[in-house]
């Protein structure tokens, strides 16, 4: 029998949560933070790229990967967000995208974007990838290099999908030089800062279960650094 299962993975990191599930492209019907005021069109933009992605390879999986973080928005997930766009706008021309799309509904920050994603394609597959492609903002094409070097994913059997910039792209460089920089002193965000950021962004207290469904990752998930993970892992 051919192996139909999915071979790749499509991660979209989610960014925001929506609070009103009628008109995505605008702010009000999303929650969010000062500096991510007028980015709404953006994501649309993001689920958009994910979908041409997956689209473009038959054999990948897209997920839709972001967590609870915004008490605000209750019992939502960006990730959930991200899906309800993707199904308002009928797959943007690809409705067969969906039967083969899911959702990580425990991802914090960019780290965790990539490494969940990966646990939840092994949770939905029974197999880690072949090729990651992950699509987010394009000026963080360098962070997400930082996570797949600390997750030692292979570099060849990785692509970064940038779908745009918000709207203030100078601003946003000058942030993420500093967030580069942090996450080169410690690539497994978690010293006390990134400990603070991710329990603010869990306000109904989650735990994933990875630790338990990719026990061969458990090590790595539990590894604090800054040294780097020396363990076995499955894509070695």
């Amino acid at each position: 029998m051919p192996d139909t299962k999915p071979a790749n993975a499509v991660i979209v990191a989610g960014h925001a949560v929506l609070k009103r599930f009628a008109d995505p492209s605008s702010d009000d019907n999303w929650v969010l933070l000062d500096f991510q005021r007028g980015e709404a069109p953006c994501y649309v933009e993001h689920v958009r790229c994910g979908i041409d992605l997956a689209a473009a390879d038959p054999q990948a999986l897209l997920i839709f990967s972001g967590g609870e973080t915004r008490r605000e928005a209750g019992r939502v997930s960006e990730a959930a967000s991200y899906l309800w766009i993707a199904r308002h706008f009928d797959w943007f021309g690809h409705p067969g995208v969906g039967s083969r799309t899911a959702t990580e509904e425990f991802a914090r920050d960019s780290f965790e974007n990539l490494l969940f994603g990966l646990c939840r394609f092994k949770e939905c597959t029974g197999r880690y990838p072949a090729r990651v492609c992950l699509a987010g903002w394009a000026f963080k094409r360098g962070r997400f290099d930082l996570h797949r070097q600390a997750i030692r994913w292979p570099a060849s059997r990785f692509a970064y999908a940038g779908a745009n910039d918000p709207p203030d792209v100078v601003q946003a460089l000058a942030a993420e030089a500093r967030t580069h920089a942090g996450y080169v002193a410690d690539p497994y965000s978690s010293g006390a800062e990134y400990r603070a950021k991710r329990a603010a962004r869990n306000p109904f207290g989650r735990q994933h279960g990875y630790g338990a469904s990719c026990p061969e990752l458990a090590p790595l998930l539990e590894h604090a650094g800054p040294e780097p993970y020396s363990g076995p892992l499955p894509w070695d």
